[in-house]
């Protein structure tokens, strides 16, 4: 096998990698239940090379996250179910037709992309295809990040008139969800409590409310404050390190003061 840029190379190395007789023990034992939380975490290697702005890695975790559609195909084929030339056709088809403005008619093109053609657009391919379209928010999937699911059912009650007209009452909902995990933990010396955790997922979900106002995405968000936690962890790592030391060898106060130090380095 050599690399090539046609994507019937790489096609090829995962049947061979899947051959039962002549395969990889690993990749011959996997499954589409098996292979799926890959799936998950190359998407976010994905986004992760976008928000560091390093395309010379994204080239490589874009080519991560083809082998994953790669090989979910491989095993559907597999079990004569479909192919990847399937997953290609189907794709360029519904491409093709929620862009009528682009790909339609004269007159199509002419009239030019309305507000709300693409939600229009599923929702009549669901009905052709025998699926009943449920509540408003019954097709926001379930397996999305909890933060990314949040925002989508309010983007999506939000169409319908069901959110707040600005930020305020976001805020003021805010604090009443505060003061009733204050209550919670209060009233609830056990911890972990059902009472405390419900109470804290309704914050969490203001919270979101409040990013989607912003047009922030939460999870890009958190993620920068995660990063942020580690480069000023790392600072006060590195600090005590010259000190002879560790955290585990400091205290909160020697540590604390160290990232008051990071924290305004940063800045």
């Amino acid at each position: 096998m050599t690399p090539s840029k046609d994507i019937s190379r790489l096609i090829e190395i995962m049947a061979a990698l899947r051959d039962p007789k002549t395969g990889c023990p690993w990749d011959q034992q996997q499954t589409f239940a098996t292979i799926a939380p890959y799936t998950i975490e190359e998407a976010y290697e994905v986004a992760d090379a976008i928000a560091r702005g390093d395309i010379a890695h994204l080239k490589d975790e874009l080519g991560d996250l083809l082998l994953q559609v790669v090989y979910h195909a491989r095993m559907a084929e597999e079990r004569s179910a479909f192919a990847f030339g399937d997953v290609v056709e189907a794709i360029t088809a519904k491409m093709i037709r929620r862009h009528p403005h682009v790909f339609g008619t004269e007159e199509e093109r002419a009239a030019g992309a309305a507000p709300g053609f693409w939600d229009r657009a599923k929702q009549a391919e669901n009905s052709n295809n025998g699926k009943t379209s449920g509540g408003v928010l019954d097709d926001v999937s379930v397996a999305l990040p909890a933060l990314t699911r949040a925002i989508k059912l309010q983007n999506k009650a939000a169409k319908v008139g069901f959110d707040w007209p600005s930020l305020a009452p976001v805020f003021a909902k805010l604090e009443e969800e505060i003061a009733e995990l204050h209550e919670a933990i209060a009233e609830n010396a056990a911890v972990p409590h059902p009472d405390i955790e419900e109470e804290f997922g309704d914050l969490l979900f203001v919270v979101a409310n409040v990013a989607r106002h912003l047009k922030i995405d939460p999870e890009a968000a958190l993620r920068a404050a995660n990063e942020k936690f580690r480069r000023r962890f790392r600072y006060i790592e590195d600090a005590l390190a010259k000190r002879g030391s560790s955290p585990a060898q400091s205290n909160l106060a020697e540590m604390d003061a160290l990232w008051d130090e990071a924290k305004a380095n940063g800045k």
